[in-house]
C-alpha cells in the first residue's frame, strides 16, 4: 500500500517487519526521507519540510506563535529538522533516554519494544507543534500530548510525513483537540 503526496516529490508506503517483537506492530511505515531504499539527496529534505510548513501554514495558521517543534525518536528526527529548517522554528527532541535533566515529561509509546520516552527542557505555558515520521493509530502523539498538557505545556499541533489511514488516527488526534497534518495518506485519496 503505497501514497504519493500530491505537491512534492515523496512516497510512503506500509510494509511487513520482518522482526517484529510481541509488543511491536508487524508492519513498518517506510518514506522516501528515511534512507532505507535509497539515499536521501538533501534537496528532498528541503522540499519536503517545505511542503510541511506550507500545509501547517495553511491549516493551523496560529502555527507561527509557538515556541518550538518536538520531534519524537527517532522517526520524528529528520522531520523535526526539515520543519524547523523550513519555518525557522527551534526544534527539540524527544529521546528513550532517561536522564537527570529539568522540564522532563515522560510519556508512552505502548506499541514500541522501548516504550519510555522523555522530553527535557520542557517549559510550562510554552507552545509546540508535534512531528512524528508516521502515524498509525495517533496513540502516541495523543500521550505526549497529554503528558505536556499535564506539565502546563500547550500543544499546537501534530504534524507528520506520512498518515497510514487504515486506523482512524486522525479523528483519535483531533478528538484530542490537535489539528493533524500530514504530507502524504496511506490508503485513501490525497
Amino acid at each position: 500500500m503505497e501514497a504519493v503526496a500530491p505537491d512534492v516529490d515523496f512516497r510512503a508506503e506500509v510494509v511487513t517487519r520482518l522482526d517484529a517483537g510481541p509488543n511491536s506492530r508487524p508492519e513498518r511505515v517506510v518514506h522516501d526521507l528515511d534512507g532505507t531504499r535509497s539515499v536521501v539527496p538533501p534537496a528532498d529534505l528541503t522540499n519536503a519540510g517545505r511542503s510541511l510548513w506550507k500545509r501547517l501554514l495553511h491549516e493551523v495558521p496560529a502555527v507561527t506563535d509557538v515556541d518550538a517543534i518536538l520531534g519524537l525518536d527517532a522517526g520524528g528526527i529528520v522531520p523535526a529538522l526539515a520543519l524547523s529548517l523550513a519555518s525557522g522554528l527551534p526544534y527539540k527532541l524527544a529521546w528513550k533516554v532517561r536522564v537527570p535533566l529539568p522540564g522532563a515529561v515522560h510519556f508512552v509509546e505502548g506499541h514500541a519494544n522501548r516504550p519510555n520516552v522523555f522530553a527535557y527542557g520542557i517549559a510550562p505555558e510554552h507552545s509546540y507543534v508535534l512531528i512524528d515520521d508516521e502515524v498509525t493509530t495517533g496513540v502516541t502523539l495523543v500521550n505526549l500530548a497529554q503528558a505536556l498538557r499535564r506539565h502546563g505545556a500547550n500543544p499546537v499541533a501534530a504534524v507528520c510525513l506520512a498518515e497510514d489511514t487504515r486506523y482512524q488516527a486522525r479523528s483519535v488526534i483531533e478528538e484530542f483537540g490537535l489539528p493533524l497534518v500530514s504530507l502524504a495518506r496511506i490508503g485513501s485519496v490525497q
